[in-house]
């Protein structure tokens, strides 16, 4: 709007800092929309700052001191105290940006979208100033007095929220790549886990109070048998759930047994291990994350049409510890709980 209005020389000739009397100068200005010297010295002021915001050197010269010294700090927002709980740690948080490990800003940053906490990028704002005024202010007279107000007006309005929202979009970027690295290094180890090979299964999805569903698969991995027995509280049948566990492991010729490593699975494993069988049968706790996804997922229910999903996710828990890439391939990366 300065410039509509024909201020642009009258802002150039203060920049130059050259003029003794730039209030003088303004009063040539003084006509159309202009009403005043203060307003034309207001308008040159206006193209000043943008002039400055614009400047390389200036932006480079900023994004050195926030690379040194910008403090990140996160602050609990008003009345949501019980909501933020699980951010308890960050409600009066500050640490240097360059230093905040990943999975802190990516929590930080969570919070803040969730609208439960305040978060700012803070920066001594006495030395930025001070910097942009060496590279801009050459004159103590009245010129460079409106000059460095210019600088200081720049700063604070445009230079410091753009850099701000720079570093808050680069910080989150590299925190990003650093979480889908360790996502891709956990996922890797998960997939490529030793496949225990085609052996008889026996595996089991623990449970106390619904028992626990036990399925039978042969070394394809194939569903030859699935029942539930009740070994925990509430119901406690535990001498039944013994005897049939055996006979299951005496039919189907039983060389493992797989446990999900969810509820009851170390009580599970406990009362497996004190049982005797007619064989030697190895033990092994399986991770479960994402067997509910997959007993859900199109793929399981076009696999066991007629079985509910109790006993796909007993299947997947067995076929885990056969072939853990074949069976984690199935199910999309976020559910399996690698990161």
């Amino acid at each position: 709007m300065a410039r509509q209005k024909g201020l642009q020389p009258l802002a150039t000739q203060i920049m130059l800092q050259r003029e003794p009397d730039p209030e003088y100068q303004a009063r040539n200005y003084v006509k159309g929309e202009v009403a005043d010297v203060a307003q034309a010295l207001q308008g040159a002021q206006d193209i000043m700052a943008e002039q400055v915001s614009e400047d390389e050197k200036a932006r480079h010269v900023l994004r050195s001191v926030f690379d040194r010294q910008a403090t990140l700090v996160a602050k609990l927002a008003k009345g949501k105290e019980e909501e933020a709980a699980k951010f308890r740690d960050y409600f009066d948080f500050s640490t240097s940006l360059k230093r905040c490990s990943s999975h802190r800003l990516l929590a930080i940053r969570r919070g803040e979208t969730e609208g439960l906490l305040k978060v700012s990028v803070q920066v001594p704002d006495e030395e930025c100033v001070e910097r942009l005024e060496r590279l801009f202010v050459r004159s103590r007279q009245a010129c460079g007095k409106i000059v460095a107000e210019a600088v200081e007006d720049a700063y604070k309005r445009l230079l410091k929220p753009s850099i701000d929202t720079e570093f808050a979009a680069l910080s989150k970027e590299k925190a990003d790549d650093e979480a889908i690295r360790v996502f891709a290094a956990n996922l890797r180890q998960l997939l490529l886990a030793a496949p225990l090979g085609q052996k008889r299964i026996l595996a089991i999805d623990p449970g106390f109070r619904t028992g626990c569903k036990v399925v039978c698969l042969d070394a394809q991995g194939n569903l030859l048998h699935n029942e539930n027995i009740y070994p925990h509280p509430p119901v406690n049948k535990r001498s039944e759930a013994a005897s049939r566990l055996r006979k299951m492991v005496e039919a189907y010729r039983i060389e493992a047994i797989a446990i999900g490593n969810g509820t009851a699975s170390r009580e599970t494993e406990q009362f497996i291990t004190s049982q005797s069988f007619d064989r030697k049968v190895e033990v092994y706790v399986v991770s479960e994350q994402g067997a509910s996804v997959y007993s859900a997922s199109p793929v399981a229910r076009e696999e066991f049409p007629e079985y509910d999903v109790t006993v796909r996710g007993a299947v997947s828990i067995g076929r885990r510890l056969m072939d853990p890439l074949a069976e984690l391939v199935k199910i999309d990366p976020k559910s399996i709980g690698v990161g």
